[in-house]
């Protein structure tokens, strides 16, 4: 069906004005269908929004760092779970515990990225570390909620069933093959209506003038717009709405990639609630100064993530009078919200500073309408940080946490012995040791190296080593995997 004159006119003055008119010098060319694709995709995009962001990204580049002033954190905003009075944590955890038994807790999972460095064409939450179970991420993650749920319950004696709510970012690449992964599997026991999947941003990529490209003659070139693009998201894909609606006021939001992350982490959000904060993060302590990660702290006194590439030799090895790194509050984008913080960022939004990634961009010559397939970086992905928020905050809160218990990233391929499927399961399953011996037992590997044992504690049965008791004074010898309360009497029948 033809497109109607006035419409593509109306659209090709916008983006006239704009100087970005070029995305309409083939339309003549194009079949009915794919000119209605086009002006769908341009109607859709604020071209206007984009000039800014290129603008205010190009300028912020153009600045010297060397200028910034970093330094550490306020002592008053930081606190550690290293060496914090464990009467302390228990005040946070119950707390915590009580929020979420009111409903008052939700969780939003960065879950946008695929499986390609993994080897795996499935995205990131779908993959499977080596666990006897053969549990996804995704499944790891859906029964610490199941769990946590229960606890919260019993705690607080409730006698409806205790909900805490899942919204899970996608991107356009992993959106259909996570919702199918979630309903192949039941969704891992939760209630269907109570999991929110929804769609990461993205934004056109640029010339190195900042004009938009031409993936084909028909369609713009688009990217993720980082992880930072989940705010903006919340908002336009309906989530902030939904929160209220369910009468959320505090969210915990964490990447897929970590595999002993504690979801809704009730002592973390008792914490964060306890301090009037109106956004968190935890943190681990820096492996050692040269540690390559981004640092918590402050930054022309507001608080944010400086990048290890920013920091000098000096500042790295500087400490605390207690001995520990000044500058050693390792980021692991893991983040606590009230839905007021989240709510607000569209007031600031236009003065957030998106990051500049140079990259090879297939695109369509403007000139002549070729496929450009190019061997060096020729354009822009705009990307923002989740943590680019953090200087507009006005409450707050940094919980430090012990690495082994909380952070073990998969980032990298099988077999490259660092962050990768081996290093996961390894993690995994010594900390379920831990909880064993932390209840009075013994586990014997019968001389299996931990990356190798078949050994393995559903969270349905414990989330953070809580409720195994009936492991005391007993001694388990591999292979032993526990997914049901059934599983431990057959056990030791």
């Amino acid at each position: 069906m033809p497109i109607p004159t006035p419409d593509i006119e109306v659209l090709r003055q916008r983006f006239v004005s704009a100087s970005q008119e070029h995305v309409l010098a083939f339309f003549d060319d194009l079949s009915p269908l794919e000119q209605s694709g086009l002006i769908a995709q341009l109607n859709t995009l604020d071209v206007d929004r984009v000039n800014r962001i290129y603008k205010k990204a190009i300028s912020g580049s153009a600045t010297s760092q060397d200028s910034a002033t970093i330094e550490p954190l306020p002592e008053d905003c930081f606190e550690s779970a290293l060496n914090c009075n464990p009467s302390k944590i228990q005040e946070w955890e119950e707390l915590g515990l009580r929020m979420i038994a009111e409903g008052k807790v939700a969780v939003i999972l960065m879950a946008g990225g695929q499986g390609t460095r993994l080897g795996s064409a499935l995205p990131k939450g779908c993959y499977d570390i080596g666990l006897p179970s053969k549990k996804s991420l995704f499944q790891l993650q859906a029964e610490r909620i199941t769990r946590l749920q229960q606890i919260a319950k019993e705690s607080h004696q409730k006698q409806d069933q205790v909900v805490i709510p899942w919204y899970v970012m996608t991107s356009g690449p992993t959106r259909q093959a996570t919702e199918e992964h979630f309903k192949a599997h039941n969704f891992f026991g939760l209630e269907e209506k109570n999991v929110f999947f929804f769609n990461q941003g993205t934004l056109p990529c640029l010339t190195m003038d900042g004009k938009i490209m031409l993936e084909k003659k028909g369609q713009l070139a688009v990217a993720p717009d980082g992880n930072g693009g989940i705010y903006s998201a919340l908002r336009q894909e309906g989530v902030l709405a939904d929160l209220a609606t369910r009468g959320i006021e505090f969210i915990h939001s964490y990447c897929v990639d970590n595999c002993l992350v504690h979801v809704a982490d009730p002592v973390f959000i008792g914490y964060c609630v306890a301090k009037n904060a109106d956004c968190g993060v935890k943190t681990v302590p820096k492996s050692a100064p040269e540690e390559p990660v981004g640092v918590v702290c402050l930054r022309n006194n507001k608080f944010g993530v400086v990048e290890y590439s920013e920091i000098n030799e000096e500042i790295a090895n500087r400490k605390r009078p207690d001995g520990n790194l000044a500058f050693g509050a390792a980021n692991i984008a893991n983040h606590f919200y009230t839905l007021d913080f989240l709510n607000s960022v569209e007031t600031f939004e236009n003065n957030l500073e998106y990051h500049i990634a140079k990259k090879k961009i297939k695109h369509v010559d403007q000139t002549n309408g070729e496929l450009v397939a190019p061997t060096k970086p020729n354009g822009l992905k705009l990307e923002l940080f989740v943590f680019d928020v953090f200087p507009f905050t006005k409450r707050m809160a940094v919980f430090e946490v012990d690495r082994k218990e909380e952070f073990s990233p998969l980032k990298n391929a099988p077999g490259t012995g660092v962050d990768c499927a081996e290093t996961s399961k390894r993690d995994i399953i010594a900390q379920q040791i831990r909880f064993v011996e932390n209840a009075g037992g013994k586990v014997d590997l019968r001389g299996e190296s931990v990356e190798n044992a078949v050994f393995e504690i559903s969270p349905l049965l414990s989330y953070a080593g809580e409720g195994l008791e009936v492991f005391n004074g007993k001694t388990i010898t591999t292979p032993a995997v526990f997914q049901t309360a059934e599983d431990i009497e057959k056990y030791f029948c």
